[in-house]
């Protein structure tokens, strides 16, 4: 079987690496690269549908993304560095007992499921953490960015170091040693729990968002409502969507291909890791921020029209 050149693509590769080791922090750039250019345009160009709503919509995509970004980047960028610490030195940071039912029967704990599916805990889960906050500064950022994007209607460089991270990496290696870390571990690291996180990572953030928009004082009343119905419609139809390419899009068959071409690659382990964190990344991305824009903002539309007659 012939492999195709992108399998071997260094780009590809350390994205997938960084995929793997910032999961969250991915998740997060995907959605300001499209954010930022992608989805203002086809929000922007919804026919038949009101310019201010349609304006709302596009801040609101803009606010949340840079949220996002800029929250997980201070957040991600000491914790991936504290995990690294424990893939290196597991000894150091867990019982042997854990290790020993961690790495269960692979040679070495870092390609253990077990183990990777204890890690992403913290690497997805740190997309979890911060959903809510992230969901309050984007309600708090659309008045700002209304003003600056749309005139007519009126960071310090991060930087971590060993010594920052050990007390991290001593408080995460002792939550993965805790029993019920162990017993989610085992029950859960063979499921889709990559997609699964970053879906309901999208559902409390955009519930805290429309419970937010609601309580505002600087939005406009007028056009709450429809910027309400486009979160809310854009995050359900993405999740289903999303659910529904990733099933017809099989892991197996582009890991397959991937493992063909990269088989004698010592990070082979932590691409595939990374594939399975990218691929409905980039999924769920594409749909919210190209297909869904178009629908929700069209939709929300007419809701608020309908209830506003």
């Amino acid at each position: 079987m012939k492999v195709q050149p992108i399998y071997n693509n260094k780009i590809i590769k350390k994205g997938l690496e960084f995929a793997a080791d910032n999961s969250a922090l991915f998740v997060s750039s995907v959605s300001l690269l499209l954010s930022t250019a992608v989805r203002p345009a086809v929000i922007l160009s919804t026919p038949k549908t009101n310019k201010e709503n349609k304006k709302y919509a596009c801040i609101k995509s803009l606010a949340s993304s840079a949220c996002g970004f800029f929250i997980t980047l201070a957040a991600a960028t000491p914790l991936s560095y504290a995990i690294k610490k424990i893939d290196k030195n597991p000894q150091k940071y867990l019982k042997s007992a854990t290790v020993k039912a961690l790495q269960d029967s692979e040679k070495a704990l870092t390609l253990s499921k077990r183990y990777k599916y204890a890690t992403q805990l913290f690497k997805l889960g740190l997309g979890l953490a911060i959903a809510a906050p992230k969901a309050i500064m984007t309600c708090a950022l659309i008045p700002p960015f209304m003003s600056k994007v749309f005139p007519e209607n009126k960071n310090k460089n991060i930087s971590f170091n060993g010594k920052g991270t050990e007390k991290l990496s001593k408080f995460i290696g002792k939550i993965i040693d805790t029993s019920p870390i162990k017993k989610l571990t085992e029950k859960f690291h063979n499921t889709n729990y990559e997609q699964h996180t970053i879906n309901f990572t999208d559902a409390i953030s955009t519930g805290v968002f429309i419970w937010q928009t609601d309580k505002s004082k600087k939005i406009k009343p007028e056009r709450k409502k429809a910027l309400m119905y486009n979160a809310g419609i854009s995050t359900g139809l993405c999740i289903a969507a999303g659910y529904l390419v990733n099933s017809i899009i099989s892991d197996d068959k582009i890991i397959t291909k991937f493992v063909q071409a990269n088989k004698n690659s010592p990070k082979l382990e932590k691409y595939i890791e990374g594939i399975k964190i990218a691929k409905p990344a980039l999924i769920l991305s594409g749909i919210y921020y190209i297909l869904i824009p178009l629908i929700s903002t069209f939709t929300a539309d007419r809701f608020d029209k309908e209830k506003n007659s």
